[in-house]
């Protein structure tokens, strides 16, 4: 029986004048990666703020990892869609603020992404393109050996050509026997071969989540036409 890195029992979040999330229940598994999918205001960013502990739940409860105190950061990376990043840092000090944040920050990994990235130290985050400050905010989540990599929209803004040998080095560093990923993205077609398990989030319900070969299987499907037919 496949473990459960993240447990999502009941979950409901409204802000004024829209439900985000409706009562919804969804396991993700251990030690695979999840891909989350749905259209813009789906939820989908809302749940990770959630299991985050950005955004507190109306109800509900989520467990990482059997844990019910789900803000134990030193139990979860975290890559959230906006640029969270200070502009007046250069490179170097950015990531000198991560080591000093978060016990399991690797120094060398990150030196070691930041090359594969084209990336140098003493370039400012102001001065950096979209696509490079996505870059970056992946070196600095992949360089650190948290149990749960939660990232939320880890290719917006970068090119095309690049993504898939982004999602690689991604995969590369991903420690299947200690970690587990969520990815949520609109880039299904780079990323679907990667999915272990994929959720269809819309208008904050599950509208299909399961084993990714299995759906393929089953409804003789790519992820991505599946997205296509369920967000009809």
């Amino acid at each position: 029986m496949t473990e459960t890195a993240i447990e999502i029992k009941n979950i409901s979040k409204k802000y004024p004048g829209a439900l985000a999330l409706d009562e919804i229940s969804v396991n993700f598994p251990k030690g695979q990666i999840t891909g989350l999918v749905g259209p813009n205001g789906s939820g989908k960013s809302t749940l990770l703020k959630i299991i985050t502990g950005l955004v507190v739940e109306d109800s509900g409860q989520v467990k990482i990892n059997d844990l019910k105190d789900k803000r134990l950061m030193d139990q979860i990376a975290f890559l959230p869609e906006i640029n969270h990043l200070y502009d007046w840092m250069t490179i170097k000090e950015a990531i000198n603020f991560f080591s000093n944040q978060y016990s399991d920050f690797s120094t060398k990994k990150a030196n070691e992404l930041l090359d594969f990235m084209n990336l140098s130290f003493e370039q400012k985050i102001k001065a950096l393109s979209k696509g490079m400050v996505a870059r970056l905010k992946l070196v600095l989540v992949l360089a650190r050996r948290a149990p749960l990599l939660i990232l939320d929209e880890p290719l917006s803004g970068i090119d095309p050509n690049s993504r898939a040998r982004i999602l690689e080095s991604l995969i590369s560093e991903y420690e299947s026997d200690f970690q587990s990923i969520v990815i949520s993205t609109h880039e299904v077609v780079e990323a679907e071969r990667f999915f272990d398990h994929v959720v269809f989030l819309e208008e904050g319900k599950v509208l299909l989540e399961g084993n990714t070969d299995d759906l393929r299987a089953e409804r003789n499907k790519s992820v991505q036409e599946l997205v296509r037919e369920v967000f009809k």
